[in-house]
């Protein structure tokens, strides 16, 4: 067929061959080419050899096209929340969930919410998704901290859970979920125990025990009031009888002191008074001489 030199020729065969490898070549290098986002690590999947040793860091990476399949996992700090705002709301995710029920000893129901910070370990992943994979908070966290609660609560009671084991009832749930965790290849950082809720009527008893505990200090802090009281109108008791006796003595030695206390009530200035129709009592001799006669 002939064409004019105006009219367009049609791509020949080399071209065509030519922009399909090309095609290929793009294909071949995009695929061949991840990038693993920071925080991340990508365990590689290979059709022949399974799951590779190794893991490949946050970066640009390679695989071999339509061989090999990374796969991205999450090596930060994550947190597990039950009985958070966001878990009663559905919100945030798989890691939110409702508070944990669970039972102590004496039969009490106590509803805990906790958050617990785990991540998994970059250096085992290739162990972690060959054997659990990537839905292990599902798998391993979840059924481990719901376990691992309630049977530790189980051995307290719910006195124990309310006040003074709360903190080492958080040790012991931390211990034992540190070991579960490590057996799957995940490092447990902290278990926070945020609250502990118990049932309506325990709560009332709590109440009430309290509204005691508090009347009964104030009563102690009464009764120690009035035998500070008690105790210091004796040791003033005491103090008067020994003023009164040392005045007796006194008096014993020296009568006229009488005569001297009687002018230490006297208004300044006066240096003598009439006693009666026969006695002036002149203070300035008062103890030199006898009183004054009529």
């Amino acid at each position: 067929m002939a064409f004019n030199e105006g009219q367009a020729r049609p791509p020949s065969f080399t071209a065509i061959i030519g922009g399909v490898i090309f095609l290929a070549v793009l294909v071949v290098i995009s695929t061949s080419v991840v990038i693993v986002p920071a925080g991340e690590r990508a365990v590689v999947f290979d059709n022949f050899r399974g799951v590779l040793p190794t893991t490949r860091n946050e970066g640009m990476t390679f695989v071999v096209p339509f061989v090999q399949r990374p796969t991205y996992y999450d090596v930060k700090t994550q947190n597990y929340n039950l009985g958070t705002d966001d878990a009663q709301n559905n919100v945030g995710g798989d890691n939110n969930e409702n508070s944990i029920e669970a039972r102590t000893s004496d039969g009490q129901t106590v509803s805990v919410e906790l958050s617990v910070q785990f991540h998994p370990k970059a250096d085992q992943l290739p162990e972690l998704h060959k054997t659990i994979g990537r839905n292990y908070v599902e798998k391993i966290i979840v059924p481990a901290i719901r376990s691992e609660v309630r049977a530790v609560i189980g051995k307290y009671t719910v006195e124990s859970v309310y006040s003074k084991n709360r903190q080492e009832i958080e040790v012991k749930i931390e211990d034992n979920l540190k070991e579960i965790f490590e057996r799957n290849f995940i490092v447990m950082q902290d278990v926070l125990i945020r609250n502990t809720r118990f049932s309506e009527e325990y709560q009332k008893a709590i109440e009430a025990k309290q509204v005691a505990l508090q009347e009964a200090e104030r009563m102690q802090y009464v009764l120690q009031k009035q035998r500070q009281e008690k105790e210091r109108k004796i040791v003033e008791a005491e103090g008067e009888a020994e003023s009164i006796r040392i005045k007796g003595q006194a008096l014993s030695a020296n009568p006229r002191l009488i005569q001297y206390e009687y002018v230490q009530k006297i208004a300044p200035g006066v240096k003598a008074v009439i006693a009666d129709q026969k006695t002036i009592m002149n203070f300035s001799n008062l103890f030199d001489s006898e009183p004054a006669k009529w």
